[in-house]
């Protein structure tokens, strides 16, 4: 098998491989060193998965300002923005696979929501058992001041990647969720 340039697909992920490490980023180095101590395993998922992994927790730190100045953790602006991007009123167990949480977590951040006027439940007419969560104004207000600082932070991060190189990753980054998603089983909107 061979790659579009000619090379096989081993030397092709090698070099690759050797473009990445020669980057000096925190992953690289990182690879560097099981290399050392394992030569014989082949380190390269760690160089995509590694880094997905510390562009996601150097992302969180610095997108998580803006709540932080609101209050909010990041989890609670899930469930808010949940309710704000859908339009409508949803349950904790909708809230709960919207925002990846588990049914728990959920209740207690919904506890903090309402107490803090961002939120309101309401009882179903038919089901006592079942809630109904939506935002309040001020919990609405407060997703549409937060929501453009963190969109100019986002596109501030990306501009280094030019358009093409941002449709790229997004397409990647999208067949590997979509991989992820069905082997974990989980529900696609």
């Amino acid at each position: 098998m061979t790659a579009a340039n000619g090379r096989t697909a081993a030397g092709a992920a090698d070099g690759a491989t050797g473009r990445a490490a020669a980057r000096g980023d925190t992953v690289a180095a990182v690879v560097r060193q099981w290399r050392s101590v394992h030569p014989e395993l082949d380190t390269a998922p760690m160089e995509i998965i590694g880094r997905i992994n510390r562009c996601a927790a150097l992302l969180q730190q610095a997108e998580d300002a803006p709540l932080r100045r609101a209050g909010l953790t990041r989890a609670e602006f899930d469930l808010l923005g949940a309710l704000r991007r859908t339009g409508h009123e949803l349950t904790p167990g909708d809230l709960a696979r919207e925002t990846f949480s588990s049914g728990a977590a959920v209740t207690k951040r919904l506890k903090q929501l309402t107490e803090r006027g961002l939120a309101e439940r309401r009882g179903d007419t038919r089901d006592r058992r079942v809630a109904h969560v939506r935002l309040t104004d001020a919990g609405r207000d407060l997703v549409d001041a937060i929501l453009p600082e963190q969109l100019a932070y986002e596109t501030a991060v990306l501009e280094g990647l030019g358009g093409a190189g941002r449709d790229d990753l997004a397409a990647l980054l999208g067949d590997l969720l979509v991989q992820l998603e069905g082997r974990l089983g989980v529900a696609r909107a």
